[in-house]
This record gives structure tokens, C-alpha cells and sequence, in this order.
């Protein structure tokens, strides 16, 4: 596609794109609207977006690496699972932005990004204006709790029922100004914050609905609550009108609404706890290359592919209808294997089919000595999204260390069902116990590394005996949930 192309498809579709799993290297989008546009699981290597929107896009599971993103604007862009190695982010504004799973160790700015808002937390914490704006909050906060303080006891010892109804009127309507001025600023903000880039536009409009509520509520209250202790005072003799003008009432409104539509908006930013981040990215760079060594291990395990084919050349001569049969499911399980285009996650259905495949090439291969059973407890459960291959490997350990030391017949049962709010993966086999010191091969140290970093505590890995020897995989069915309403898997 070229840039003429995607600028008319834009145009047809209201400026939205969607370019999943596309191969767009070297393209140019310099200077687009690309918001809200799909791009994950694309190769994006070296394009240049220089300048360019891409608020909410979706470039989740992408290659990026040399792409130039100067000055564009990645308000709240999803880079989860992208590879980020030696991206030109100057300039950028990615307020909001994710990169959860994502490689950006040789990124190396010339100039800096674009700096993330301050928020109150970090002005407070710095010398200088920080201790400025911090004592002028604490004289605001105990001038304001002196007044209601004030207030209230004069409420309680008036003597004049019509004073005492005076102060009521004005504690319920300052009350009842700040509780909507807070909650019109706190449902305006996210829409105004998708709508509108440009702060001072949210600002305006902010201040706008609030005058509004101002001159609304406060007439609505006066008339129902104050009109008839302002009128009686009025008729006094001594009556003395020292109320300050409404507009210094109105710039009060709205002095307190834009400082909250100013925090509610930097509780959006990123928050970087560095130590544990850091920390937490390396692990996480760790999962993607173990993902793909992972898949490779299960594409071209060279110990399963020299034995089918000796199988395979085996049965040639003997039997040559097995020899087809067993040469058709290898091709439909490396068919499987290696088109899944670098995929994370794939469907619990996709997962055991290839269980299913697999175990079939071995059922050729051992002939009688091998029986296997595919269940899954609740058919709801296939559409389940899943870590890829994090089932075959236990099976394949299952004929190594299980079925393949047995002189008779083995048997490999792998069950999936739900309980207690778990989704419970496990593979039973009859071969010789797991011995007591039995700390796991490369295979299952891979899935649990694999587990530990995509559910951390919501998933284990257990290896069992008693009552039957089976390894179980439990994930906590909300996580499990998640990742598949996430729907990771390109289309």
C-alpha cells in the first residue's frame, strides 16, 4: 500500500484505519491522523512517524525497531509486546502511553522527550516552589476548616433564628457548590482529555459548565432556602449588606474546578517506580525472547523430528498407509507450529488440537504401548486465550520420562476444567513417579518463568504423585479472562 492508498482509505473510513499483522517497514506516515488506528502485530520497522497523531493506537506486539517518532503525539498509545530497539522518541508526547512488555534498552534520546506534566506530588516534594505552593495549600485548607468551624458554632449559639437559617443557606450551598463542582470536572475530564488535545480547550470548557452550575444551583437554592432569611434581614433597620459580589463567588467555582481538572488529569500519567521498574523490564524482556526460544523448542524439538522421521522411514516398507498417515500429522502439527506469526497467545481449542497432533505422531510411533484422552470439562472453555504452547512441552516430557520407560501399554490423559475460580491444565501420565528432588527440566522451568511473568502470583506449577501423577497448571480464571477479552491474536 502506498501513502496516496492509505491517505484515501482513511478518508472512506472516517480517518480510522486498521492494518493488523501488515508489513509496513519503511513507510511513511509523517504528519497523519492515525487515531484510534490498529497496527499491532505489524512490522513497522524504521517507518516514520514524525509529527504524526496516534492517540489510542493500537501498536501492541509491533516491530518498531528504528522507527522515528519525533514530535508526534502518542497520547495513551498501546506499545505492550513491541520492540522498541533504538526508536527516535523526541519530542513525543506520550502521556498515558503504554509499554508494559516492551524492549527499550538502546533507545538513546539526543534531546529529551517531551517531560510528563508535573503533578502536585512531584511540586510539593521539590524546594522552592514546592514549599510555596505547599504553604499556600495548608493556609487554604485551614482557612477553609476555621470557616466551617466558624460557621457551625455560630449555628449553634445564634440566638436569631433568622441569622442561624442565614449561616444554614450559606454552609448547604457552598457544600453542595463544591460537591458538583467536583463531580462535573471528574466526568468531563476523560471525555474532554479524548476530545480535545490542547489543555486550554478543556479548561475553557470546563470553566463554562461550571459557570453554568454556578448561576443554575445557586439560584435554585437561594430561592428555596435563603430568599426567605435575606428578605427578613432586608426589613431591619440595622440590616447591613456586606456579601461580596457573585462574580468573586463564580472565579471561586472555577479557580477550584480547573485545579481539579489539573489533577485528575496527571492521575493519568505514568507512574515510574524505577528501581522496581527497571527490574521488572528485564524480566520482561526475558519473556519475549523465552516466548519465541519457547516456540522454536516446540517447532523444531530435533530429538521428536529424528525420531518420527526414522518412524516414518520405518514404516515405509512395513506399513506404508501408517507411513502416510504419520508423515500427513507431522505436516499438519509443523504447519501449526510455524504459522503462527510470532503469536503470544493462542485459543485453548488451537492449543489441544495441537496436543491432539502431536500425540498422534507418537501414537504412530509407539503403536499399541500409547493411549491418550483429550477432555476439556466445559466446552465455553475453548475459547480461552492461552500462553502458547504451554502444554505441549509437559506432554512431551510425558513420553520421554513417562510412557517411553514403560514395557507396556502408557497412557496420557490431559484434562481441563474450571475450579474454584481456577483454570486447572493437567496431564496425567502412568509412567514412574516424579522423584522427591525433581526440580524440572529446561521445559518446565520455561513454563514456569512464563507463567510467573505474565500472572505472577495467580499462577503455579505443581508436580504430583498422590492421588494420581499428574503436573498441574492452575491460572486464576480473572486473568485468564482478561487476556482473552485483551484479544491478543492478530486477525
Amino acid at each position: 500500500m502506498t501513502r496516496e492508498q492509505l491517505i484515501g482509505t482513511m478518508g472512506r473510513n472516517g480517518r480510522r484505519v486498521s492494518m493488523r499483522a501488515s508489513d509496513l517497514s519503511d513507510f511513511d506516515f509523517s504528519g497523519l491522523d492515525l487515531t484510534k488506528a490498529d497496527l499491532s502485530f505489524s512490522n513497522l520497522s524504521r517507518a516514520n512517524f514524525r509529527g504524526a497523531i496516534l492517540r489510542e493506537a493500537n501498536l501492541s506486539f509491533s516491530e518498531l525497531k528504528g522507527a522515528d517518532f519525533t514530535d508526534a503525539d502518542l497520547y495513551e498509545a498501546n506499545f505492550s509486546f513491541s520492540g522498541l530497539q533504538n526508536v527516535n522518541l523526541d519530542g513525543a508526547n506520550v502521556e498515558g502511553a503504554r509499554f508494559n512488555f516492551s524492549g527499550r534498552s538502546a533507545y538513546k534520546p539526543e534531546r529529551p522527550i517531551r517531560p510528563e506534566p508535573i503533578t502536585l506530588t512531584t511540586i510539593l516534594q521539590k524546594p522552592g516552589w514546592g514549599t510555596l505552593i505547599g504553604a499556600l495549600l495548608g493556609a487554604l485548607l485551614v482557612y477553609g476548616c476555621s470557616g466551617i468551624i466558624y460557621f457551625t458554632n455560630l449555628i449553634l449559639r445564634a440566638q436569631d433564628r433568622t441569622i442561624a437559617g442565614l449561616y444554614r443557606y450559606i454552609i448547604v450551598q457552598n457544600c453542595i457548590d463544591g460537591i458538583l463542582c467536583f463531580l462535573i470536572t471528574w466526568s468531563l475530564s476523560g471525555w474532554l482529555t479524548r476530545r480535545y488535545p490542547e489543555a486550554w480547550k478543556r479548561h475553557v470548557l470546563v470553566s463554562i459548565a461550571v459557570l453554568l452550575n454556578f448561576f443554575v444551583i445557586n439560584t435554585i437554592l437561594f430561592l428555596f432556602l435563603g430568599k426567605t432569611f435575606v428578605d427578613q434581614l432586608a426589613l431591619r433597620p440595622d440590616y447591613f449588606d456586606a456579601d461580596a459580589p457573585w462574580p468573586i463567588y463564580a472565579l471561586g467555582n472555577i479557580l477550584v474546578a480547573n485545579v481539579f481538572l489539573y489533577v485528575l488529569q496527571q492521575g493519568r500519567q505514568l507512574t515510574r517506580k524505577l528501581s522496581e521498574q527497571e527490574f521488572q523490564l528485564l524480566n520482561l524482556e526475558k519473556l519475549k525472547t523465552r516466548a519465541e526460544l519457547d516456540a522454536l523448542q516446540a517447532k523444531i524439538n530435533p530429538h521428536f523430528l529424528y525420531n518420527s522421521l526414522n518412524s516414518i522411514a520405518s514404516l515405509v516398507h512395513e506399513d506404508p498407509d501408517k507411513a502416510e498417515e504419520m508423515t500427513l500429522l507431522l505436516s499438519k502439527l509443523f504447519r501449526y507450529s510455524t504459522g503462527r506469526n510470532g503469536e503470544l497467545f493462542a485459543s485453548l481449542t488451537d492449543e489441544l488440537e495441537m496436543v491432539r497432533t502431536y500425540l498422534q505422531v507418537e501414537q504412530v510411533r509407539f503403536s499399541s504401548r500409547l493411549v491418550f484422552s483429550v477432555e476439556v470439562s466445559d466446552p465455553a472453555l475453548n475459547d480461552l486465550k492461552l500462553p502458547q504452547f504451554l502444554l505441549q512441552p509437559i506432554v512431551e516430557n510425558a513420553i520421554k520420562h513417562g510412557i517411553a520407560k514403560r514395557a507396556d501399554a502408557g497412557r496420557i490423559d490431559v484434562r481441563i476444567y474450571e475450579k474454584k475460580e481456577e483454570l486447572h491444565l493437567c496431564v496425567h501420565d502412568n509412567g514412574p513417579a516424579f522423584p522427591d528432588d525433581m526440580g524440572g527440566g529446561y521445559g518446565l522451568r520455561s513454563i514456569q518463568d512464563k507463567l510467573k511473568l505474565l500472572y505472577g502470583d495467580d499462577a503455579r506449577v505443581e508436580l504430583q504423585n498422590w492421588p494420581i501423577k499428574q503436573v498441574l497448571l492452575s491460572i486464576r480464571m480473572n486473568k485468564v479472562r482478561a487476556t482473552t477479552s485483551a484479544s491478543f491474536t492478530a486477525v
